[in-house]
């Protein structure tokens, strides 16, 4: 049995309390500052509003509105239930942030009521009329629960690890990512550096187009192969099935005018927002893409799958595509226009 374990069996025989917002806490609001204000009384103390990217802040001023432990949340707008932590922070906040200071210490942890908050306030937010709204009476209300202290700081230090943990993760991740994108672009672009090139490039590595590498594939929707088995081209993803992926807009009774796909054969999109993204269908089985994708097969006898797919995706063909895209009512690159990229073709 854990600590918090024992602690509850021990300080609530009988379940927890619940509260509203309004019995723990003074609820207050920000006022109005433009970014005129702020140019003009421009300082060190922060100001908090509506957005989440820098952890909320807006701005810097000379003045400040507050200077103790609390709780603000976002009151209006896309980010409306937002809420965040201040300690030993002098910082004032707009119109559209309201603030909660707990009433008494001895009974209620506000990093627990913080925790609990990003919990709970999202789901209160009304969302009519397009504008999301998270107002200080509807925050009044919200009903928390309230075990005894000493289970609030058990709670508040648990999660505290697994945010210090979050935050080591996360900078690792990045720090890997910037690892893999310095080898990737080293590998690609066949300098001196890597030695396998050296000795077998030792004129230098051949290109050839893209287009000399593939050809479409025209194949259309067959009887025999299930609507259910609908792919979608998405940038982070990859290929992946519609039903996992969720978007039923490119489902249909009449899949005639869909493109099948096979196995180690790629897709990408030729227009829209997403152009140009780009994947390699690994599954066993064939499947369908919307018309509004474009399917090819490459020549294996002159190119390795796996490193065409990686030359695709790198920032020297993405750009290529970008450049090379029609502009009009909607954004296009046509298949021709593999043709106009050439890619190294080593050994």
């Amino acid at each position: 049995m854990s600590k918090l374990d024992e602690l509850i069996a021990e300080l609530c025989p009988d379940g927890v309390e619940f509260v509203t917002v309004e019995e723990i806490c003074d609820i207050t609001r920000g006022r109005v500052m433009s970014k005129n204000y702020l140019r003009e009384n421009t300082g060190v103390y922060p100001v908090y509003s509506s957005q989440t990217a820098n952890n909320g802040v807006f701005g810097y001023i000379n003045t400040f509105d507050y200077d103790c432990e609390s709780v603000t949340w976002t009151t209006d707008g896309a980010n409306a239930g937002s809420v965040f932590y201040h300690i030993n922070e002098k910082f004032s906040i707009t119109n559209v942030c309201g603030l909660l200071r707990v009433k008494n210490n001895e009974l209620v942890s506000t990093k627990f009521l913080f925790y609990v908050l990003q919990v709970y306030a999202k789901k209160y937010v009304n969302d009519g009329m397009g504008n999301p709204k998270l107002m200080s009476n509807v925050m009044a209300r919200i009903s928390v629960p309230l075990p005894p202290l000493a289970v609030q700081q058990e709670i508040v230090r648990i999660l505290d690890n697994f945010t210090e943990l979050t935050a080591e993760l996360t900078a690792e991740l990045t720090a890997r990512r910037k690892q893999y994108e310095y080898y990737r672009d080293l590998l690609l672009t066949f300098g001196d550096e890597v030695e396998l090139i050296a000795e077998l490039c030792p004129d230098g590595v051949e290109y050839a187009s893209i287009g000399s590498l593939i050809k479409r594939i025209r194949e259309r929707g067959k009887d025999d192969i299930s609507v259910q088995q609908v792919y979608v081209v998405s940038n982070s993803l990859g290929i992946v099935r519609a039903e996992d992926y969720r978007d039923n807009t490119i489902h249909s009774e009449d899949t005639s005018n869909y493109t099948i796909i096979r196995k180690n054969m790629f897709a990408y999109n030729p227009s829209r927002l997403n152009i140009g993204s780009i994947a390699m269908l690994k599954e066993e089985e064939p499947g369908l893409v919307s018309p509004m994708y474009v399917v090819f097969s490459i020549d294996e006898t002159q190119i390795v799958k796996e490193y065409f797919e990686y030359v695709l995706k790198s920032p020297y063909v993405m750009n290529k595509i970008n450049s090379y895209k029609e502009e009009g009512a909607r954004f296009r690159f046509n298949f021709d226009r593999w043709d106009w990229i050439r890619i190294p073709l080593p050994p």
